[in-house]
């Protein structure tokens, strides 16, 4: 049987290794099997039906070889996954870098916005169809959770089933019920009632997915989170077999947590007790870093352009100043009570205070609804002490010691409620210098911001504090109509809302419906805290962003830019920080953007090629710097507030962290524009033509219109219940509009797609003659040997063409479907041999040991390549 090949009904084509008599080994597409010989039919190889002169079906030969290219392309690139946003290079660039091994190992730390779901979908896509991943288990911040189920759903059609502790009881067999399943990291990580034991008894996963893995922390000194803890337990007993991680921010500033995290990509090279040198070179087969900067689409244009920053100031009115005077008096005079306390007390008090300056710092408003709070909370304390005392003095004990007892108690009653009264005095005085406050200066300046900068603009607004987003929500609607704003928060719910009609309410929306409204036009303006913009994209219509207020912490700042800045955004995005030029908060962030551009420009001198590095410079900083700057800058002097500000930051961002990013950066894999030409140039249309002449094969004929194609679907396609009998308005195309638009998009894993490819790779047409091909075309098969190997894609196809005038030269499986693609069959159910020329043998077999060289040369990661000729076709001269 060497010159033959066989046929089985159930795995399709291959090649027999070993003949048992009553079974044979065959090496199929999916790999090798042990099948009865009964069950198969031989056919003849392309090399044998040269030699014989038989000429088969152009028709069903060009499908067959398209059928073999589209699925070459599929698993080394993803390239037709049903994705419904255009893929763009470096996105299909991290694709084919995972698909190269199997088991996919890696930490992706690109910068945010450049679509780590789209990253993720397109890695897990081709798995899934090709039934190596079947068990999935995504983890994420519990904010997200719903997110991630929507996206892969609506981008990819991949259910994915949310976990809910109240499923996971019992008898219920949460984990061996769901094969496909999206948790929250938080929520996974408590063990309550023995969930880690039912999760460990399940099977493993074939993949696993960690976002915002950055939470997955290990300190030399406090130890592994709990998270941490949880996945390190499951590759110990090994439970997960692939895993990839997703965080901007990998690096928190010290190695040990680090290569402790890279630890849980890949144990055998790294830890925090290995040798760095050596983790160092292994790196780049793990890390992966895009930044925004170096990504480009598929003409190699820049797809993000340097964000517009505008600082604006504005002033407080004289009501305005007063209270922000009084109110930083009541912090100071807090802060040298709470020194005299204990450590708890001194801790609870310091919470009250900072809690106080980050609100007032925001809005008038935000801090006068805590005032209020805090009021009524120590009248109701206050009143509480005065009832105890009076039981105290009205006791019938008459001992000695328990005379003393009462006296003491009385007095501990009497000068707690003395230093409540005290700080009832200090704040009413403070509502009531908060109630003259009528008009904030602040909201009116956005609402200028917006007539001269934004004009007409859509504009996204950031406020850290509900009570601040209630008035600026107020003032939009009373200046713009009360359908040109919406917000979206933590809970939904907005409290204290006043409308043009003099209405005071508390309007309660859905986030995702408030996003969409946004991205649609629907609405001009959208105001978002940070709690409730997590997670949500907001570039479709919008390029400008205010930040109301600023935090304490700058990453939050980069984190709100990301909401528009990101993935799909096609104008330069423009952002408006505003601050008061006299407040304490304002000499800070002052100083720390003087700060953040020093190290900028240290790491640009750094590296060869420049680019913007804050995130991983902000993910490195200390935990509570930026709280303490602000906390404690209140009660330094003018004078002397440059020379604390450096003595406080002289750590941050050093000469040891920018050595530490970019030795980071230096070894991370990334894509560039070097990188654009090996990127192949395929999507959803370019299957169109392999579909359509797979329906007219089967006897069917497509009716097309501008919203798609419609037809029957052939009877041997119908296998599956899920096969509809006919179908309407199907598109080769992302850009699908509607409720019905996932279902519409045809790609490689639906099942049409599947069945017309298995059908075409059935065909038994090895050898043709074809009109509209220039050249002889030498169709190779190049796959791994080694059943073992860790490469994921087992197959690659590629041409050979050989001019009549000319060198002959390899082409890759992009350039082979591109080409039958062009090619018009003059009579498609018949052999052509109209002025056929038919190559020597020895012109295959060259074709094969060239191929057989550009593996090697070209790199591709097979242990122990082998080439076999998959088809030959033939030019016709008429």
């Amino acid at each position: 049987m060497s010159s033959k090949q066989i046929h089985h009904p159930s795995f399709g084509q291959g090649s027999v290794l070993v003949n048992n008599g009553a079974t044979l080994v065959v090496r199929f597409e999916h790999g090798i099997e042990e099948v009865l010989a009964s069950e198969i039919r031989t056919t003849v190889t392309a090399e044998a039906a040269l030699e014989e002169m038989s000429l088969g079906s152009p028709a069903e030969a060009v499908a067959r070889v398209q059928a073999a290219a589209i699925s070459s392309l599929n698993d080394a690139w993803g390239v037709f996954s049903r994705s419904r946003i255009s893929l763009l290079p470096h996105q299909l660039w991290v694709c084919h870098r995972a698909l190269r091994e199997w088991p996919v190992r890696l930490l992706i730390a690109d910068d945010v916005g450049l679509g780590k779901t789209v990253e993720a979908g397109l890695i897990l896509w081709p798995l899934i169809a090709r039934g190596v991943i079947r068990r999935l288990l995504i983890l994420t911040p519990a904010s997200l959770v719903e997110q991630w189920q929507f996206r892969m759903r609506q981008m990819f059609d991949i259910r994915l089933s949310i976990y809910q502790p109240e499923l996971d009881q019992g008898k219920r067999d949460f984990w061996n019920v769901h094969q496909q399943v999206v948790a929250s990291l938080p929520t996974m990580r408590l063990d309550r009632n023995d969930r880690h034991e039912r999760l460990l008894d399940a099977p493993g996963w074939d993949m696993v997915i960690i976002d915002e893995a950055h939470h997955l922390h290990a300190d030399e000194s406090t130890g592994k989170t709990l998270g941490f803890q949880l996945i390190e337990k499951m590759k110990r007993l090994g439970k997960i077999s692939s895993c990839v991680l997703f965080t901007a921010t990998p690096h928190r500033g010290k190695d040990f947590g680090f290569w402790s995290l890279m630890s849980l990509v890949d144990a055998d090279s790294f830890g925090p007790n290995k040798t760095h040198a050596t983790m160092l070179k292994k790196l780049p087969e793990r890390l992966i870093r895009n930044a925004k900067q170096k990504v480009v689409d598929m003409e190699g244009r820049r797809l993000f352009q340097p964000v517009l920053q505008f600082p604006e100031t504005f002033q407080y009115l004289e009501e305005e100043s007063e209270f922000y005077r009084m109110m930083t008096t009541f912090v100071a005079s807090g802060k040298a009570y709470a020194s005299t306390l204990s450590s708890q007390g001194r801790g609870q008090v310091m919470l009250v205070l900072i809690a106080l300056q980050k609100l007032a710092s925001s809005s008038v408003a935000a801090v006068r609804g805590a005032l209020r709070t805090r009021l009524a909370r120590i009248h109701d304390t206050a009143a509480t002490l005065r009832f105890d005392a009076n039981d105290v003095v009205s006791s019938g004990e008459e001992t000695d010691d328990h005379d003393a007892l009462m006296r003491w108690m009385a007095a501990e009653r009497k000068r707690s409620l003395q230093l409540m009264d005290d700080e009832i005095l200090h704040l009413e005085k403070l509502l009531f210098a908060a109630e003259k406050v009528v008009v904030e200066s602040r909201v009116e300046r956005v609402l200028e911001i917006i007539d001269k900068r934004f004009n007409e603009q859509s504009v996204l607004l950031f406020t850290e504090y509900k009570a601040t987003q209630a008035l600026i929500f107020s003032a939009l609607m009373r200046r713009y109509g009360e359908n040109s704003v919406g917000f979206i928060n933590g809970d939904g719910r907005l409290n204290g809302v006043s409308y043009p009609d003099g209405r005071i309410a508390s309007p309660s929306v859905a986030r995702e419906d408030m996003a969409e409204k946004f991205n649609n036009g629907q609405i001009r303006f959208l105001i978002s805290t940070e709690a409730g913009g997590e997670g949500i994209d907001l570039q479709q219509q919008c390029h400008c962003l205010i930040h109301v207020d600023l935090p304490w912490n700058p990453m939050r700042l980069h984190q709100r830019v990301g909401r528009v800045n990101r993935f799909g955004q096609t104008r330069q995005v423009q952002v408006v920080s505003l601050r008061n030029p006299d407040t304490v908060e304002s000499r800070i962030w002052s100083k720390l953007e003087e700060k953040l551009g020093n190290i900028m420009r240290d790491l640009g001198a750094a590296m060869d090629e420049p680019e913007d590095l804050l995130q991983l410079v902000l993910g490195m900083t200390q935990p509570g710097l930026f709280d303490s700057l602000f906390q404690e800058g209140v009660d330094v002097p003018r004078e002397g507030f440059d020379q604390w500000f450096d003595h406080k930051t002289q750590n941050f961002g050093g000469h040891e962290a920018v050595d530490t990013v970019v030795s980071l950066v230096g070894h991370a894999a990334s894509f560039d524009l070097s990188g654009l030409k090996q990127v192949p140039r395929a999507d959803l249309p370019d299957l169109e033509p392999f579909f359509l002449s797979m329906l007219r094969l089967n006897g069917k004929r497509p009716e097309a219109n501008e919203d798609g194609i419609s037809f029957v679907t052939p009877d041997a396609w119908r296998t599956l219940p899920s096969v509809l009998r006919r179908y309407e308005r199907m598109a080769f195309c992302r850009d699908v509009k509607g409720k019905d638009a996932q279902s519409r998009i045809l790609g490689v894993g639906h099942p049409l797609i599947d069945h017309a490819l298995q059908q075409a790779k059935d065909f038994d047409v090895k050898v043709a003659a074809v009109s509209g091909l220039a050249c002889i075309l030498v169709i190779c098969l190049a796959f791994e040997r080694v059943t073992t190997g860790k490469g994921q894609v087992k197959r690659l196809l590629l041409g050979v063409e050989h001019p009549i005038d000319g060198e002959a030269k390899v082409v890759r499986d992009v350039d082979v479907l591109n080409t039958l693609n062009a090619t018009k069959l003059q009579r498609p159910d018949k052999p052509e041999g109209i002025g056929l020329h038919l190559p020597a043998l020895e012109l295959i077999e060259r074709s094969r040991r060239r191929v057989e060289f550009h593996i090697v040369e070209t790199g591709f990661p097979f242990v122990a390549p082998a080439v076999a000729i998959h088809s030959i076709l033939l030019p016709v001269s008429v």
